[in-house]
């Protein structure tokens, strides 16, 4: 178990008409790790997401963020203690460039959402570190480009450019991968891997398993809602019971 957990699941459950979505799920996540989560579709893995993010509440357990119990606060309060999250589809604002986009999630943090369709000035602080996270994420020529016109890849690099704008220090990426380009595959996984040696904490849901084997630190494997095994990829490959529930073939 991590010495200094950033992040903490505790017997998490979700019931929902009778059906155990999630079935008493706990895991805990070292700061600066990166913990890639995999499972066959309807595993539970965007749903567990969902609990920690605070877009569903759970029937129990609890959810510790940097050892506060967040369970009942809302996805506002929890991205404001540092915990930020991208999702399977696009959450981005097609019809303004990639600089107004960053910028927005910058105002948020910066606390000035009171003017946050404000034009954006050359020099005031949410364009800059606008500028920052764009190039920090390899889009600085696309600064004027509209969101809507970028390459899928593109745009996933755009969304993590405003996730890391609102400064989180745990990021939960639910499948980065979804929809990009074969050839975009490479240049993502680079980003997503400087994101993590910056040292922030990362989760990633994830299906690409090559993908997730050469980034992650540990492997949650889930299956029917329940956590089927949390170790390194050497081991998670090795597990008789993986294998059989959902890789089918030794790896």
């Amino acid at each position: 178990m991590p010495d200094r957990p950033v992040l903490a699941v505790e017997h998490l459950a979700l019931t929902i008409g009778g059906a155990r979505i999630i079935d008493d799920v706990s895991i805990v996540v070292a700061e600066g790790e990166m913990l890639g989560v995999i499972g066959p579709n309807g595993a539970g893995k965007t749903t567990l997401f969902n609990l920690i993010s605070g877009v569903l509440s759970p029937t129990s357990g609890t959810v510790l963020l940097m050892g506060t119990d967040v369970t009942a606060e809302s996805i506002v309060t929890r991205a404001r203690a540092g915990l930020g999250r991208t999702f399977q589809t696009s959450s981005l604002f097609p019809a303004l460039t990639a600089t107004e986009n960053v910028r927005l999630a910058a105002q948020v943090r910066l606390r000035s959402a009171t003017s946050v369709f404000r034009f954006p000035r050359a020099h005031d602080a949410a364009t800059a570190k606008a500028r920052e996270f764009l190039d920090e994420v390899g889009l600085s020529l696309e600064a004027h480009t509209f969101a809507g016109a970028l390459s899928h890849g593109d745009k996933r690099k755009l969304e993590i450019a405003m996730l890391l704008a609102t400064e989180p220090r745990v990021i939960l990426l639910d499948e980065p991968m979804a929809g990009v380009a074969s050839g975009d595959v490479d240049g993502l996984t680079s980003l997503i891997r400087q994101v993590h040696k910056s040292g922030r904490t990362v989760l990633m849901v994830e299906h690409h398993m090559d993908v997730v084997l050469g980034l992650v630190d540990r492997v949650a494997v889930m299956h029917h809602g329940q956590l089927l095994a949390c170790d390194t990829p050497a081991a998670v490959m090795a597990n008789q019971a993986v294998q059989d529930a959902y890789l089918g073939a030794p790896l």
